[in-house]
């Protein structure tokens, strides 16, 4: 059974910074390509950045140039370091493999 669990979400001021963990156990992660989501209050779940399983990154607008995907294929994990936080980041961060969802991490970015 793959499981996917998130971490390192919190309240940050706006210019902030947070490095969010995804931790992938069941799964043979280094042929997975890997993503991270994000879902606002009323608003669609979008995605924020993924990295391919050769390290090829791609981001949305949004957050290109402030946030960097990195994975760590010896520990199974992704990781999210979202730098220059603005109050539209806020939202509830999902990392997958477009085959299963983690539980959510909330991030919070407000003075």
């Amino acid at each position: 059974q793959v499981q996917l669990v998130e971490s390192g979400g919190g309240l940050v001021q706006p210019g902030g910074s947070l490095r969010l963990s995804c931790a992938a156990s069941g799964t043979i992660f280094s042929i997975n390509a890997m993503g991270w989501y994000r879902q606002a209050p009323g608003k669609q779940r979008e995605l924020v950045a993924h990295i391919q399983r050769n390290g090829k990154t791609d981001y949305a607008d949004s957050v290109w140039g402030r946030f960097t995907i990195s994975r760590d294929n010896a520990k199974n994990t992704v990781y999210l370091q979202m730098n220059s936080l603005k109050p539209e980041d806020t939202a509830v961060y999902y990392c997958t493999n477009w085959s299963d969802w983690g539980q959510g991490t909330q991030v919070t970015v407000s003075s």
